[in-house]
């Protein structure tokens, strides 16, 4: 029986609690903590949050406000593949909007999910650093800039190892 992406197993909890140890003295503790699960685990198993609560004195409120509230955070495990479209002002004036749609549409997912085979999950970035060349992407932390629905595709096939 495989474990439900929200449920931590035995490695993941481990981890979880080398993490906590680490961080557990430390001022404003909880954002550095998060991000390394994140960074270790690839996501923040929903029935973490007591534990790190716990750990970190804290209610489990408050970690799971943070958790929801800032994008960066998953709770669900990724695809192989995460693609950040950016949503910043500039991208946005030179067709980011309709990219992000084309991406939906072509991945058949919307913000912040995986598609169904669990290679894509698309995320949105704020700012990927290529105003000049907008809109841009990322693929695993690959940026392309001047990103059209004809490149997005293309990059989406390598990716697959279509091409």
């Amino acid at each position: 029986m495989t474990a439900l992406p929200s449920q931590s197993n035995e490695k993941n909890l481990q981890a979880i609690d080398e993490i906590l140890a680490v961080h557990a003295d430390t001022p404003g503790a909880l954002l550095p903590a998060l991000h390394a699960i994140q960074e270790t685990i690839g996501f923040i198993p929903a029935d973490s949050v007591s534990r790190i609560a716990k750990a970190l004195n804290l209610s489990r409120a408050e970690v799971h406000g943070v958790i929801t509230y800032y994008h960066h955070f998953r709770s669900s495990p990724p695809g192989k593949h995460i693609v950040r479209i950016c949503r910043a002002e500039a991208c946005q004036s030179m067709g980011a909007e309709q990219l992000f749609l084309h991406a939906e549409a072509h991945l058949g997912c919307k913000t912040h999910d995986t598609t169904i085979d669990g290679n894509f999950t698309l995320e949105p970035a704020y700012c990927l650093g290529l105003c000049a060349s907008s809109p841009a992407l990322s693929i695993n932390d690959e940026v392309h800039a001047r990103v059209t629905a004809e490149l997005f595709n293309h990059l989406i096939a390598t990716a697959r190892g279509q091409t």
